[in-house]
């Protein structure tokens, strides 16, 4: 591996170890060149990657700052693939799903164990953007706030598998989100429940509850299977009427 790659490829594990978020700062230049034992000239060449691939950007006088999650093997080996299915076949949305409630049951499970209290802070703080973005009828926001929601979950369970497994659904999670949440808020009053649904779980990890907190997230997830399949019939079911209706005249 040659240097660049060597100091990028622990740049990244910097920011991975660190569990640093987008619009997180990073560390000080000279205090990234001691933590990696590197000149500055590599810290600054791979910084340079990372701000040409999106994932830092650089503001003049103030550092640099993650604009996105890193992402390695899941990004070609999980996430692109399964992007593909989903292009092809939108029910392979169920199978992700399916997936989140068995992978999400698990991190709230340990979350209402272990998490600390700045992760209770941060999954509130994420609870509240739902809210304010969906009020103010910033659909896409609040879908980042929805996916972050259930990261900053897992981030709590202090397991790191678990969590590298999240952030590296990360982006799949998001699109998975927004897809639902486009099908299930056509309809007003379900924001009020899943909102409600959110609440439960964070009550749950916040009394420290694991039990509580993985039949909330299961049940919030089903409720969210649930609910799509309910609007695709009903999409289903109109448009047949429709080609009768043309038929018939």
């Amino acid at each position: 591996m040659k240097v660049s790659e060597k100091v990028l490829h622990n740049l990244r594990e910097l920011i991975e170890n660190q569990q640093l978020q987008v619009g997180d700062r990073l560390p000080a230049e000279r205090k990234l060149c001691e933590t990696l034992g590197v000149s500055r000239a590599s810290l600054r060449e791979a910084m340079q990657h990372l701000i040409s691939q999106g994932i830092l950007t650089a503001r003049v006088g103030a550092g640099s700052y993650l604009q996105k999650l890193p992402t390695h093997w899941s990004e070609q080996g999980i996430v692109q693939p399964i992007s593909l299915l989903l292009e092809a076949d939108p029910n392979y949305r169920f199978d992700v799903q399916e997936a989140r409630g068995t992978l999400e049951g698990g991190t709230a499970w340990y979350a209402a164990q272990r998490a600390t209290p700045e992760d209770l802070r941060k999954i509130r703080a994420c609870y509240a953007r739902i809210a304010s973005s969906q009020s103010q009828g910033n659909d896409a926001e609040a879908a980042r706030a929805d996916a972050a929601f259930h990261l900053a979950i897992a981030e709590a369970s202090h397991n790191v598998v678990l969590i590298q497994m999240m952030r590296s659904l990360f982006d799949l999670l998001q699109h998975n989100v927004a897809l639902a949440r486009r099908k299930i808020y056509s309809e007003a009053k379900h924001f009020g429940q899943l909102q409600d649904q959110h609440w439960v779980v964070m009550q749950a990890i916040e009394r420290g509850d694991p039990e509580a907190a993985r039949q909330a997230v299961c049940g919030h997830i089903e409720f969210i299977i649930q609910q799509v399949r309910n609007i695709d019939e009903a999409v289903a079911r109109q448009q047949r009427a429709s080609r009768l209706t043309r038929i018939d005249e």
